[in-house]
Order: C-alpha cells, then sequence, then structure tokens
C-alpha cells in the first residue's frame, strides 16, 4: 500500500529532528569532554589559574564551603592546593553528558588526585556540574564536588 506524501513527509521530518538532536547531543558531549580535558591538562601542569578559566565568572562552587565567582574560587583552590606536589596527578572517570537545551548541559562524574602521602596522598570523590554555553564556548556555572 503507497504510503501518503503527508505521513512520508511526517516521517522525514521526524527522523530528520532525531538525527539533528543526536548530531546536537553528541557534539556537545564533545565540546563538554574537551572542556573538562583542558581542565585536566592544566591541573596537571600545576596551572590553576588556566584551570579555572573553564568556569563562568559568576560562577558557584559547593563543596565543604559555598562559593560565587571565579576569582574566589582561583583563590580557594591555591590556598588548598599550593604547590605541584599538593595538586597531584588529576583524572576523571564515568562522565556522563546531558544536554537539557540548547544552551544547558549538565555533567557528573567522579574525579581522583593520585599524589604522595606526604603531600597528602590520593584523594578523590564525585562532582555535578551545570554548563552554559556562552558566547559560543561551554563554561561552568555551578561545580557540586565533594
Amino acid at each position: 500500500m503507497a504510503m501518503s506524501l503527508r505521513l512520508r513527509t511526517i516521517l522525514v521530518a521526524v527522523a530528520s529532528l532525531t538525527f539533528s538532536v543526536h548530531a546536537q547531543t553528541s557534539g556537545t558531549r564533545a565540546a563538554i569532554e574537551k572542556v573538562l580535558t583542558a581542565q585536566v591538562e592544566a591541573w596537571n601542569r600545576g596551572d590553576i589559574p588556566k584551570f579555572v578559566t573553564t568556569y563562568a565568572e559568576n560562577c558557584i562552587f559547593v563543596g565543604k564551603q559555598m562559593l560565587e565567582g571565579r576569582s574566589k574560587l582561583l583563590a580557594r583552590y591555591q590556598k588548598t592546593y599550593p604547590s605541584p606536589e599538593s595538586m597531584g596527578r588529576l583524572t576523571f572517570q564515568n562522565l556522563a553528558v546531558r544536554q537539557l537545551d540548547e544552551q544547558v548541559a549538565t555533567a557528573v562524574g567522579e574525579w581522583h588526585i593520585d599524589r604522595s602521602p606526604a603531600s597528602g596522598g590520593p584523594t578523590g570523590g564525585i562532582f555535578s556540574l551545570v554548563l552554559q554555553r556562552r558566547n559560543g564556548t561551554w563554561q561552568i556555572v555551578l561545580d557540586h564536588t565533594t
């Protein structure tokens, strides 16, 4: 039985929309993974100022304390990790990225810092991020790390 032109048009539109959403989601995932890779690379070079450039100027960080603003986040990291030895080597695992709309996505995962016992020993936890696309760049606007 021949498919009506209207039904065929609807099916093509749905298939195109499905492909577009999938392409957008996989592109977003790749872009956000690039942001997180930049963080890991900066951290492992001992470059905290570069590490925090992935955060929005008005970001909110929630951990043992809550703070607002990239400059306060930078000060916190510099105080908590005063040397490359105390920073150790950062890795992320079990990353899950979800795009909520064209401008907002979430990323959750596990973080681990490997360092010598003299520098505080290994540490790690979990994180959940809200990222927003601003001027074509994904930036972290909310970071909840435990």
